[in-house]
């Protein structure tokens, strides 16, 4: 018999398992066995896009002759209508080298990575975070330090955990704002100090904000790009999977930096082909076209995060009304483990919500909600529970 080859490199190997994948696994084998288990723990929209963004898609997968390749950077249209969102959105004006498509945002924030990280250099990046941010240094045989994010201050960075030594190595910096798991929100003011910060240290300061255009009670997200000169500092990855209801066809961006831009671009056309142009042609219709029906999507996310937050303060729990983001983001009662909290949602009451310490270390502790089902099954999931008492 022939021996099985089975060495895969030791960058698989040093990576844990995504854990919400594992986690998936998992609810598939409950839902074989005919347990209805209620999913508020990824965070995948449940409502479709507008419908003239789906029309564009059909109409452009009709033609002929749109079924080759997409372009490393996508059509000249959608450069176009990523400049045009950026302009009309942030009031930033985007020239063609400060901007890239994306399948998808994560495979941006993953493959920069490898665009601008050398073995030993530095990822800074925030606890909790995205995992992503924190597995993709791993990809490129980088490493990461963190800073906790303290949820007494907003949930903004605290600078004075990094040392000289790390800042020495470090290459980059990776903040989220609206941010995921929290739901905390920054302003420009705030911006500025972290541009301040990198410039300094001479670190490519990267801000994720896939949740601009998911927010509450008349608040407005911004950009670090509003700020004078934070293209010398800043790239933006952004995404179309939560603004406008897209995560399984996945188109985002990347714009800002010109060095960075171009940097990831050389990583990406080594790997993908670009994005299908009739997806393009559905990005561009939901970049350009009319943005009035996200004021009553965002109004049926308000309508489940009042309904979370105040089941969970009936049952005792203290909890923040975010302003952004798609997730409420709670403290385990009584200090709780997480870990055990999830568990015993799950087995015993259906209902799967993530853990904190999926996020990071800063994360025990805590749990997510994502809000991402209809009323009246985060109703029945906010009434198994209550029934259980925790």
């Amino acid at each position: 018999m022939s021996k099985l080859v089975s060495n895969p490199s030791k960058r698989v190997t040093s990576i844990p398992d995504y854990p919400l994948a594992v986690l998936g696994k998992k609810i598939t084998g409950m839902k074989a066995k005919g347990i209805d288990v209620i999913r508020l723990d990824m965070g995948s929209p449940d409502l479709p896009p507008a419908p003239h963004i789906i029309e564009a898609l059909v109409k452009s997968a009709q033609q002929k002759n749109t079924h080759g390749y997409g372009g490393y950077f996508g059509t000249p249209a959608m450069q176009k209508a990523i400049a045009t969102y950026y302009k009309n959105r942030f009031g930033v004006t985007l020239e063609d080298n400060e901007l890239l498509p994306l399948i998808g945002s994560k495979e941006g924030l993953a493959n920069m990575h490898l665009a601008w990280l050398d073995p030993g250099d530095i990822s800074i990046i925030p606890d909790p975070c995205y995992i992503t941010h924190a597995m993709g240094p791993l990809l490129a045989n980088g490493s990461t330090v963190s800073f906790p994010l303290d949820p007494q201050n907003n949930w903004y960075p605290d600078f004075s955990a990094l040392s000289d030594d790390v800042l020495k190595k470090a290459r980059l910096m990776w903040l989220n704002y609206p941010n995921n798991p929290s739901g905390a929100i920054a302003d420009l003011a705030f911006f500025e100090d972290v541009i301040a910060f990198c410039r300094k240290h001479d670190i490519l300061f990267c801000h994720d904000n896939a949740y601009a255009d998911i927010t509450y009670d008349g608040y407005k997200a911004v950009s670090p790009l509003q700020i004078d000169g934070a293209k010398e500092v800043v790239i933006e990855f952004n995404s179309m999977s939560k603004t406008y209801n897209l995560a399984g066809w996945r188109v985002g961006m990347a714009v800002g930096h010109a060095g960075a831009v171009k940097a990831l671009a050389t990583i990406k056309t080594q790997m993908d082909s670009g994005i299908a142009k009739p997806v393009q042609a559905m990005a561009i219709a939901a970049l350009t076209g009319d943005q009035t029906w996200l004021v009553e999507r965002n109004a049926v996310y308000q309508e489940r995060r009042d309904l979370v937050v105040n089941t969970l303060r009936d049952i005792g729990i203290n909890v923040e009304s975010p302003k952004g983001a798609i997730y409420i983001w709670f403290k385990v009662p009584n200090g709780g483990d997480d870990v055990e909290f999830h568990e015993k949602a799950l087995s015993e009451g259906h209902v799967s919500i993530s853990p904190g310490s999926f996020y990071g270390e800063q994360g025990r502790g805590w749990m997510r909600v994502s809000l991402v089902l209809p009323v009246e099954q985060i109703k029945e999931a906010m009434a198994r529970l209550k029934k259980l008492g925790l």
